[in-house]
C-alpha cells in the first residue's frame, strides 16, 4: 500500500479515536466542563500536536511517498520550498525536508490556534445571547467541531488546487489578510452584539425548518404533535458552524502563507480545531482579561498578509519560516503580557 495513503488513513483513524475519547471524557454526567478538566485536555491536545510534529520529523517523507532524490526534488519544486538539497546524500536531504515540513506544521498550528481565540470571543457572545445552559456547551461545540473539520477539509484542498493553477490568488489572500487585520484593529473597541431573533442564520433556518420556541434539554430536534421541529440549541449550532466558516476565510489563507502543502495545512488546522473546545472552556470566564489580544491578532494577520504580498522578496531578506514563527510568537506573547500588566479599566456608573 502507498505510504501516503497509510499516513493519511492513520491520521483520520487517529482523529476519530480521539474524538470518541474526548466526547466520553467531556460529556460525563452531562455537567458543565470544569476549568481543571479543560486545562488537562488542553495540555493533552497540545502534547498530541507536539507528538505529531515529532512524527513528521521522523517519517514526514512518507507523507508524499518520497523514496528517491528525484521524487524529493519534484515535491520540493511543487511546494515552492527551495531547499538546498544534496543529490549525493539522500538521507541528509530527506532529513532537511522533514525538518522543513515539521517547522511548517508547528508554525501553521500556532497561527491557527492563536486565531481560534477570536473565534472563542464570538462563541461566548452566541451562547450568552441565546441563554444556553452551560451543561450543553460541550454538545454544541462537539458537533460544531465535526462540521468544522469537514468544511475545512473541502476548503483547504479546493484552495490548494486554485493556488496550484492560479498563483496570483496568493496575492489576493495577502491583501485580504492585511485588510482584515486593519479592520480588526480599527474595530477592537467596538462591542459586538448578537440579536437572536433577527440573526440572519435564524431567519434563514426558519424558512426551511419548523422551530420550537424553547430549549428541550440538550436535544437538537423534538417531535410535537407528530411534527419534527428544531430547537434553539440546533440554531445555535448552525450559527457556530457559519461563524467557523467565516473565520476559516481568514485562518486558512494565513496558513497557506506558511506552506503550500495541503496536507500540512490540513494537519495544523485540524489539531488546532480539536484543541479549540478545551481552550474554550479554559478561557470562557477569563477571555475579557486579554483585551490587547485583538490588537495582537490584528498585527498577526497584517504581518502574514504582508508576507504573502512580498513573497518574491521574503527569501532575499532572510524571512524564513523559523523567523516567521519567532515573530508570530513574539506578537502573541507581547499582547498577552501587556493585557496582564495593563488590565482593562472598568467603567463605573
Amino acid at each position: 500500500m502507498n505510504s501516503e495513503l497509510i499516513f493519511i488513513s492513520g491520521f483520520i483513524v487517529f482523529i476519530l479515536l480521539m474524538l470518541a475519547i474526548d466526547l466520553g471524557l467531556f460529556a460525563k454526567a452531562n455537567k458543565p466542563v470544569s476549568m481543571k478538566r479543560a486545562a488537562i485536555m488542553s495540555v493533552v491536545w497540545i502534547t498530541l500536536a507536539l507528538g505529531f510534529y515529532a512524527l513528521i520529523l521522523q517519517y514526514g517523507h512518507l507523507l508524499h511517498h518520497v523514496d528517491s532524490y528525484a521524487a524529493l526534488q519534484e515535491i520540493n519544486t511543487q511546494n515552492f520550498h527551495h531547499l538546498t538539497l544534496d543529490p549525493n546524500n539522500l538521507p541528509a536531504s530527506l532529513s532537511l525536508y522533514r525538518k522543513n515540513l515539521g517547522l511548517e506544521f508547528i508554525t501553521g498550528y500556532v497561527v491557527e490556534y492563536a486565531l481560534s481565540v477570536d473565534n472563542i470571543f464570538v462563541m461566548v457572545l452566541i451562547f450568552t445571547a441565546f441563554a444556553v445552559d452551560k451543561r450543553h456547551y460541550h454538545k454544541v461545540l462537539f458537533w460544531g467541531i465535526i462540521g468544522a473539520i469537514l468544511m475545512r477539509f473541502a476548503f483547504i484542498f479546493v484552495g490548494s488546487a486554485l493556488i496550484t493553477h492560479f498563483h496570483w490568488i496568493l496575492y489576493l489572500f495577502g491583501a485580504f489578510l492585511v485588510y482584515t487585520g486593519v479592520t480588526m484593529f480599527l474595530n477592537r473597541n467596538k462591542e459586538d452584539e448578537i440579536d437572536p431573533e433577527n440573526h440572519k442564520v435564524v431567519k434563514l433556518a426558519s424558512r426551511y425548518f419548523a422551530v420550537h420556541p424553547k430549549f428541550e434539554g440538550n436535544r437538537f430536534f423534538v417531535k410535537i404533535n407528530h411534527r419534527k421541529m428544531v430547537t434553539p440549541l440546533f440554531l445555535v449550532l448552525l450559527i457556530i458552524e457559519v461563524t467557523d466558516l467565516v473565520f476559516a476565510v481568514d485562518s486558512i489563507p494565513a496558513i497557506f502563507s506558511i506552506t503550500k502543502d495541503p496536507y500540512i495545512v490540513f494537519f495544523s488546522n485540524i489539531f488546532a480545531i480539536l484543541g479549540l473546545r478545551s481552550m474554550f472552556f479554559l478561557l470562557v470566564n477569563i477571555i475579557d482579561k486579554f483585551h490587547y489580544l485583538k490588537i495582537g491578532l490584528a498585527a498577526l494577520l497584517a504581518f502574514i498578509g504582508l508576507k504573502m504580498l512580498g513573497a518574491n522578496y521574503v527569501d532575499r531578506i532572510g524571512l524564513t519560516t523559523g523567523n516567521s514563527l519567532l515573530i508570530i510568537l513574539a506578537i502573541l506573547v507581547v499582547s498577552i503580557v501587556a493585557s496582564l500588566i495593563f488590565p482593562k479599566r472598568e467603567i463605573r456608573g
